[in-house]
């Protein structure tokens, strides 16, 4: 049992040493998919043990065993949990817990402002709403009535045809639900903190999943990567004259690179041997979950037969 109940955070582990390599090795769309599905098991599992560890210790307290007509001393006998540890494993799931629902009701909380957002921009063509702006900018609006926004400023930044690459990016996000995947793997990485970095890789695999549409839809990953770049000039521009941190810009400016350097190598290879390996991980975690869950289980029961028979 002790096995199965620790796998989860050896994963936890292991998922956030590797999630940057993953999210740069399989392809972006796969990418956005596996590791967020990867991140919400993981950490449902992690919560999943660290409350049972807390609920076997502070079973063996006698008013909690009279209460539940079970045998305190039979519960506890070789339990793989030390009393200090599974004390702290309960305020550790009960916070990780809170951390999940405020991170659930801000989620929730910035998709109903940004539909008011839509409201207040009003009517769109296509989806598209031009605002005037000195400001280069272009973002996504998510939600059902879902807007893609782009300043003046920054059509007037790029030629036409790179224009299509920026509003087939925009779009992507849209079409491809992608504000839906991010939230979902910041609610993971609050129930998880260790999994922060496999949440920011999320994020990277979600532009460059736009980038592969953007590229597909114009038909040229060299007009992609051009307008990409020539779109990160104009904003790390604007930036610095507002002063803003070099540190921020240097951090922009080596993911546009990155990215720009991933549409010129080329279409990304499937993975599916990668891809297969973090699934087969995946199911394995489950498989602690559920031999956890038996085992808990087979312990209340031999210690509930054990009180029916002392009474």
């Amino acid at each position: 049992m002790i096995v199965a109940m620790t796998f989860p955070l050896l994963v936890s582990v292991l998922l956030a040493a590797s999630a940057s390599r993953l999210g740069r090795r399989l392809p972006p769309a796969t990418a956005v998919r596996l590791l967020t599905i990867a991140m919400l098991v993981t950490a449902l599992a992690t919560g999943f043990v660290l409350a049972v560890a807390g609920m076997l210790v502070l079973a063996q307290i006698p008013l909690v065993a009279a209460l539940g007509h079970y045998s305190a001393r039979v519960l506890g006998s070789g339990l793989p949990v030390p009393v200090l540890a599974g004390l702290l494993a309960a305020v550790t799931a009960c916070g990780l817990l809170a951390a999940a629902l405020r991170r659930a009701a801000l989620g929730g909380r910035e998709l109903v402002l940004a539909a008011v957002a839509c409201r207040r921009l009003g009517p769109a063509v296509g989806g598209l709403v031009v605002v005037e702006d000195d400001e280069p900018e272009a973002y996504t609006l998510p939600g059902l009535g879902g807007r893609v926004v782009v300043s003046t400023a920054m059509l007037r930044a790029l030629p036409a045809d790179e224009r299509r690459v920026l509003l087939a990016h925009e779009s992507a996000h849209l079409a491809r639900w992608h504000h839906l995947w991010v939230q979902a793997a910041e609610l993971a990485a609050a129930a998880n903190p260790l999994l922060r970095p496999a949440a920011r890789a999320v994020r990277s695999a979600v532009e460059r999943d736009a980038d592969e549409v953007a590229a597909a839809e114009v038909g040229s990953r060299e007009l992609a990567a051009r307008a990409l770049a020539r779109a990160g000039l104009a904003r790390a521009a604007a930036a610095r004259r507002r002063a803003a941190p070099a540190a921020a810009l240097a951090g922009a400016d080596a993911a546009v690179a990155d990215r720009a350097r991933a549409l010129l190598a080329g279409p990304p290879p499937r993975r599916r041997m990668l891809a297969g390996m973090l699934a087969a991980l995946m199911l394995a975690t489950g498989i602690a979950v559920l031999v956890t869950g038996v085992d808990t289980e087979a312990r209340f029961e031999a210690a509930q037969s054990a009180y029916a028979l002392l009474r």
